[in-house]
């Protein structure tokens, strides 16, 4: 049964340049915290340019700030085409630092980016320290290559400013699959305030059904927000071309943040395929996934969670750059026999690929690796907030913290 939290209140923060992957993690935690705990209000800070289209829970809402797009070469733009970049950090800045002193939260929950992007969360940080609020940092359990992590920190001073402000670090990750911080000089003070909580377990609403639910066999392919999913989706698609006994059902979700000429294209692709049927985008993405025979991704964080979650066998071809986040974590769990993977020119070779995709359904699911699969993060996260929240008096007091 939920408890009863008097007027308790997290604000998050996910800064959202690029898919869905933040958002979608800041909105799992925040369902299962309410869900706990009656009287516990979370607002999230997004810069999706689709926060609006999922759907919240009550004392779950969200506030949108103005979008930042990031380009394939890593660096930033504006969304709104006619505001420069520098006025639209200013413009997010002020709202992030305006809602964060009229929210007036317990906790201020920071994914990934640790002094948000650009350096836009810091004031918030300093100004909420100073009011006795608890500062979490939740991470990935994978965040890029040491080598690529290590230059962008060390160029703004991040670890530093991590060891000042945060309070406590979640690892949204078992310590035994990996470690984010992995290769970088952590000072003995932050390695403390490390909390490895498990991966995030999804679920399926019982509420809510997807239009696009299916009771036939097939397999799902996704590439998470879409924007650079469409090298995958031409693979698949190639390989139906090349292969006419390549015969397996498939359910193509080509994601929101796919460029409309890239959409069209597959779109117009798949449906000269009478096996493939494409849709744009779906909310309840966990409903399409537990449908599925298997699930053909990128490995995403969060796609990642769900194929463990839901216990299906996956095929991974994940992203090389510019982060190698997606790659490090499909190598490992293809080391561990979780899922099976191919890199992105053996995925463009329709051979290979039609290999790949008949063996899919047949491949045992990841519960059958004899790994542990560790899917207690949500759990873990809402035992924690409790038991910070029991403590509150005029500061909450943190365990682990310095």
């Amino acid at each position: 049964m939920a408890r009863r939290l008097e007027d308790a209140r997290i604000l998050m923060y996910s800064h959202d340049t690029f898919g869905l992957g933040h958002l979608r993690r800041c909105r799992a935690i925040a369902h299962a915290l309410v869900e706990d705990y009656r009287g516990l209000n979370i607002l999230i800070i997004s810069g999706a340019t689709i926060a609006g289209a999922f759907d919240y829970r009550a004392r779950v809402d969200f506030v949108k700030i103005p979008s930042v797009i990031k380009l394939r070469n890593g660096e930033y733009t504006s969304m709104a085409s006619h505001i420069d970049l520098h006025e639209t950090l200013k413009m997010r800045e002020s709202s992030i630092r305006h809602t964060a002193e009229t929210f007036q939260p317990d906790i201020f929950i920071v994914d990934k980016e640790p002094m948000g992007l650009k350096g836009e969360v810091e004031d918030t940080l300093a100004y909420l320290k100073a009011q006795g609020t608890v500062l979490v940092l939740g991470l990935r359990e994978i965040m890029d290559a040491p080598h690529l992590l290590d230059a962008e920190w060390k160029r703004n001073g991040i670890m530093q400013k991590i060891d000042q402000y945060y309070d406590s670090i979640w690892v949204y990750g078992p310590p035994d699959f990996y470690d984010p911080l992995i290769g970088l000089d952590v000072p003995a003070s932050v390695r403390r305030k490390m909390d490895f909580v498990g991966f995030l377990q999804r679920s399926v609403s019982t509420s809510k059904t997807s239009i696009n639910a299916r009771s036939d066999n097939y397999i799902l392919v996704t590439t998470g927000g879409g924007g650079d999913g469409s090298d995958l989706v031409h693979d698949v698609m190639n390989a139906y071309e090349q292969d006419p006994t390549l015969q397996q059902k498939a359910l193509v979700v080509l994601g929101p943040y796919m460029p409309a000429a890239e959409r069209s294209k597959l779109v117009a692709k798949g449906s000269r395929i009478p096996y493939i049927e494409v849709i744009e985008f779906d909310n309840h993405m966990e409903e399409l996934i537990v449908g599925a025979t298997g699930v053909v991704a990128m490995g995403g964080y969060n796609t990642y969670c769900e194929i463990l979650s839901f216990d299906k066998p996956a095929l991974i071809v994940p992203r090389v750059k510019p982060r190698e986040e997606q790659l490090l974590r499909a190598r490992r769990a293809s080391e561990l026999g979780l899922i099976d993977m191919l890199l992105p020119d053996q995925s463009a070779d329709p051979k290979v690929m039609s290999e790949a995709l008949k063996r899919l359904p047949e491949r045992a699911p990841p519960s059958k690796s004899g790994c542990t699969l560790q899917l207690q993060g949500l759990d873990h996260i809402s035992q924690t907030v409790g038991h910070w929240l029991d403590g509150r008096g005029p500061h909450l007091s943190v365990v682990g913290a310095e």
